[in-house]
């Protein structure tokens, strides 16, 4: 039996470990598009900060630990898959084509350039890959002027790493006028953005961007800001060029079924690239969490063992730092239809939650500042713990949350 695995991120090397164990004897291949060995985009952050070099950044700590697994890796680029009704055949940008039995897609996602022209001048980067991370420390120090294009999660990411440089930092939210938008209530993001403004980074959440001149300079509507570098931190897009032809169904992400299939025989996907189930809602969507992606790695390589496991759905769940701010976002944070909401605020001392309820049910909560009950928080949504008398304790005071986890995790 073939396998081959395109993508060495969480995903890619979970599945090559899971394969190894439950079909010893197959033969397995994992890609990277990447030089080097696999490594964890996360700690890109942690590197241009100087907390880790870049083998710290590495997911597994031994130089040889996919060799000796068996497992065989390849730093190529997939530019087209043949797929046929039992199997098919891998196209490199070098080499033999791979002949596969099963075939998982892990590529994860690549950035969204902004629709401006001059993203491609000396000076604008995303930060992404190791090697933006090389470009970009060479433009970071002290006085350095940053300008960041967009202010989502993956803005919110890199901003830690670039303060700590000593560079002046300004973020452009864009037209949304709110920072953290797709995980932040408009209450959240304007505590995070005073945050963000008392520790000496601009914030513009209004004007639009035109382009960006060499210098780098960005040209706004309203003004233009010169840099020493800009950050292009817009958005992402899946990696699924490269099949293009084999029948795969598309949408924000390649679709899978509940064994993570696609709709080609043979071929599987996990990961940032997949479109799969959201524990919350049942449907599916692409959530680009590491873990996510690594248990995703995890079911696709038991089903593509022979294995019938089917996924459960992964629960929405991002965590920032930001400047020292952390911040939480759990399922249904928005909210449900019929459902009801507590908040609390301490705007002086920067603290701040939501909790969400579907009947007695907790379904999504947002924290700030709080670290202490987000294990309480996880544990009560992805058991669907009915609260009883507690919902209407917590409606009163959220900041209850753990004593509720606590009495109702002993019955």
């Amino acid at each position: 039996m073939n396998f081959v695995i395109i993508g060495a991120g969480p995903a890619g090397v979970r599945a090559a470990e899971t394969l190894h164990e439950h079909a010893p004897q197959a033969h397995i291949t994992l890609i990277s598009g990447e030089p080097g060995e696999p490594y964890a985009r996360m700690a890109i952050p942690y590197i241009l900060s100087g907390a880790i070099d870049e083998g710290g950044a590495r997911q597994r700590r031994g130089h040889q630990h996919l060799e000796s697994l068996g497992i065989h890796y390849l730093n190529r680029r997939a530019v087209r898959v043949h797929a046929g009704p039992s199997g098919g055949e891998v196209e490199l940008d070098a080499g033999p084509r791979l002949p596969y039995d099963r075939l998982l897609v892990a590529t994860g996602s690549s950035p969204t350039p902004p629709p401006i022209p001059g993203t491609d001048v000396p000076g604008a980067l995303a930060c992404w890959t190791l090697d933006d991370a090389r470009q970009i420390a060479t433009r970071l120090g002290p006085g350095k002027r940053v300008v960041m294009l967009g202010a989502g999660f993956v803005a919110g990411v890199c901003m830690k790493s670039l303060v700590a440089s000593g560079a002046r930092l300004a973020v452009v939210a864009g037209r949304s006028g709110q920072i953290l938008r797709s995980m932040m209530t408009p209450l959240g993001s304007r505590m995070l953005q005073r945050w963000l403004e008392s520790r000496g980074v601009e914030v513009i959440t209004s004007g639009r961007s035109l382009r960006i001149e060499a210098g780098p300079r960005l040209v706004m509507d309203t003004r233009s800001l010169d840099a020493d570098l800009v950050i292009l931190a817009t958005g992402v897009h899946p990696n699924v060029s490269f099949l293009e032809g084999t029948g795969a169904e598309m949408r924000s992400g390649v679709v899978i079924d509940e064994h993570m299939r696609t709709s080609v025989p043979g071929i599987y996907a996990a990961g940032d690239v997949a479109q799969g189930r959201d524990f919350s809602t049942g449907e599916w969507v692409v959530h680009a969490l590491q873990p996510t992606a690594t248990e995703h790695g995890r079911i696709a390589a038991l089903n593509m063992a022979g294995k019938d496991v089917a996924y459960r759905g992964s629960l929405s769940m991002n965590a920032l730092d930001t400047l020292g701010l952390i911040s939480y976002t759990f399922g249904l944070w928005q909210g449900v239809a019929g459902g009801d909401t507590a908040e609390v605020v301490d705007e002086d001392h920067f603290l701040y939650t939501r909790l969400c309820f579907d009947s007695d049910r907790l379904v999504g909560a947002i924290t700030i500042g709080h670290a202490n009950p987000v294990g309480a928080i996880r544990g009560l949504i992805q058991t669907r713990r009915h609260l009883g008398a507690w919902k209407e304790r917590l409606l009163a005071q959220p900041q209850l949350l753990m004593d509720a986890f606590v009495d109702l995790s002993q019955r």
